[in-house]
């Protein structure tokens, strides 16, 4: 049986009180399920941001999407996700990634690891935090065989991130039946999220492609139209499009950017 869909808005830019509380609102109106705000010097501070966002709503969850394992020590992360919890009434969800920016490290006065360290400690820290947090659920996000790997083993939900898999004509096909083989038996209880990059929002069908081509700088438009992160067409169009990737692929939980979210609002009431 199909899992129920699933939809989460990434929340990037700082905001002062009174607007958060505001846009937090105007979200769950729209029925996302999950206010997520990101993990890079620059952007809003996940924890408090999402106890002020949860303390203005009652049902919309909220979430990281993806803390940066590699700034955090895992018993101190512990502690702020315990008491996020606690000041959220139970409504967190935790995103972890493996980090990716050497900039911000250095700006964090932290080493650079190699990437086999740092995903060494992301699966430490999901360790751990799954000990002590089991009733958070723990996303993993990221593309590569490793990272992956660490999801599929520990996480509660998986997220698909990237537009392609070199030698793979059906990438998502390839990923999960990667992620399938690496949970065993864990397979079947694990959510599938997939990071939607780019949703029309000018009434014409066609997404505007500059979030997209952060994560392939190197596709022509063409090339970002045929990925599975980019949606376009009708608001009836992308619908099918994800009633499709739950079908064929088991992706029940997306998420979009706030620049998305009320174009795609009507994609949500079309699933509903």
């Amino acid at each position: 049986m199909d899992k129920p869909f699933r939809f989460g808005v990434g929340l990037t830019k700082a905001q002062s009180l009174a607007t958060l509380t505001e846009t937090a609102r105007r979200l769950e109106g729209f029925g996302f399920d999950v206010l997520k705000v990101p993990d890079h010097l620059g952007a809003a501070a996940p924890f408090p941001t999402l106890v002020a966002a949860a303390a203005a709503t009652s049902t919309i969850r909220v979430g990281t999407y993806v803390l940066n394992a590699g700034l955090y020590k895992p018993a101190l992360l512990s502690r702020d996700i315990a008491d996020t919890a606690l000041l959220t009434d139970g409504r967190l969800e935790v995103g972890l990634g493996a980090g990716y920016v050497r900039a911000e490290f250095e700006a964090a006065d932290l080493p650079f690891p190699t990437r086999g360290r740092r995903v060494e400690h992301l699966e430490n820290m999901a360790t751990y935090l799954a000990r002590r947090q089991p009733e958070v659920p723990l996303l993993i996000a990221g593309r590569g065989d490793r990272v992956l790997t660490a999801a599929a083993r520990h996480a509660d939900i998986v997220g698909l991130i990237g537009s392609q898999v070199i030698g793979a004509d059906d990438p998502l096909t390839e990923r999960i039946d990667f992620i399938r083989a690496a949970a065993g038996d864990r397979f079947d209880a694990l959510e599938l999220n997939l990071a939607i990059t780019a949703v029309p929002t000018n009434g014409l069908g066609m997404p505007e492609l500059s979030l997209a081509r952060r994560f392939a700088p190197k596709l022509s438009d063409e090339e970002l139209l045929g990925t599975p992160a980019v949606l376009s067409g009708s608001t009836h169009d992308m619908a099918d499009t994800l009633r499709r990737y739950r079908s064929q692929y088991g992706i029940n939980y997306f998420t979009v950017d706030l620049d998305h979210a009320t174009a795609f609002a009507g994609v949500i009431d079309a699933l509903r």
